[in-house]
């Protein structure tokens, strides 16, 4: 293995979208492992919308990234080395390895993942905290019954794309909000979904009034601002809003811009809720086992927008989730599995 650990780490915190200033790229020693300890060769790094988040200063659900500290970030890799009585090498794991090429690991944390039953990927979609976020925002926070109209913003994202096919499993109407005709062409042929509103070329309250004619349900936000605004218009009674992400305000300089529309709550008896995935650690399983069958029988896709170059592309590939480039869970090849 290369004697040199690539990693980036946080210089600086931002204003605005992340700038190549805000990085450093780090070489170091590839680490040994002590008692109790392993290394892996990380192959696949997850790029989350939340990461922004991660690196501003404040009280939130997870402490800050510091500055001088390797990048959080989910990953699948391989144990290359091992000190530790439950992981062998050559096994493949799941964690919170951060952006570099080899990390250094006591356990905590981590989980194994099989490569043969889907690809190493596939664990940081549809069989990683993505598809646990869309399972329990949907089931636990949303309650989701059979004939609900569902709409789902971000929809041609990595939560939102299977948010919404859940949805469509358990019954419901779906109506996904997504930004391109490509993406909404997506959403209706490929995922299923009953119909998609181009944010960028439509006028979505006049649209959910067409496609939404007895008001929404279930709405899955994973993006807050105009659109969250603009689905409060149209709750009905008794709806459940899952507030996942707000992406199209976490670049804001000025600060965030709240839901202008929430007495619509009040009007509608509605509920406004905010889930973070992390609260479901001890049911992932349950979660995975569920979904994983939904892939079998074809119910279900999981799609990785994988993008080559290893950790020194980090920081410009982050911000084709800004621009919504991606399609699905992207996803930034680090090394071979």
């Amino acid at each position: 293995m290369s004697p040199i650990n690539h990693q980036i780490r946080l210089a600086a915190r931002p204003t605005g979208l992340p700038q190549a200033s805000d990085w450093n790229i780090v070489e170091e020693p590839v680490p040994t492992p002590g008692r109790g300890e392993f290394v892996v060769a990380i192959s696949y790094l997850s790029l989350d919308p939340a990461m922004r988040g991660w690196m501003n200063a404040g009280a939130s659900y997870i402490d800050p990234v510091e500055i001088g500290a390797v990048m959080r970030a989910g990953a699948v890799g391989r144990v290359i080395a091992s000190e530790h009585p439950d992981f062998a090498v050559g096994e493949h794991v799941h964690g919170a390895f951060g952006v570099q090429e080899y990390a250094l690991s006591d356990g905590a944390g981590v989980m194994k993942v099989d490569p043969s039953l889907a690809p190493l990927s596939t664990y940081l979609g549809a069989l990683g905290l993505t598809g646990m976020t869309a399972y329990f925002g949907l089931l636990d926070v949303g309650k989701v019954n059979e004939g609900d109209t569902v709409v789902v913003s971000g929809a041609a994202g990595a939560v939102g794309s299977v948010a919404g096919q859940i949805a469509k499993i358990k019954g419901a109407y779906v109506i996904g909000i997504a930004g391109g005709e490509e993406k909404c062409r997506w959403n209706v042929e490929d995922l299923g979904f009953d119909a998609a509103i181009d944010y960028k070329t439509e006028d979505v309250r006049a649209r959910l009034r067409e496609v939404a004619p007895k008001g929404v349900d279930v709405y899955f936000d994973n993006v807050g601002g105009e659109i969250l605004d603009a689905v409060l218009t149209r709750l009905a009674r008794g709806a459940r809003i899952v507030i996942c992400g707000a992406v199209s305000q976490y670049n804001a300089t000025e600060g965030m811009c709240g839901p202008a529309n929430y007495m619509a709550l009040l009007v509608a008896r509605a509920s406004m809720t905010g889930m973070v995935v992390f609260d479901y650690a001890a049911r992932y399983g349950q979660a995975a086992t569920e979904i994983a069958g939904w892939m079998r029988e074809g119910r279900l896709i999981s799609r990785e927008d994988v993008v080559e170059g290893g950790v020194s592309a980090f920081p410009e590939t982050l911000l084709k989730l800004f621009r919504g480039e991606n399609i699905g869970k992207l996803v930034l090849r680090v090394g071979s599995a």
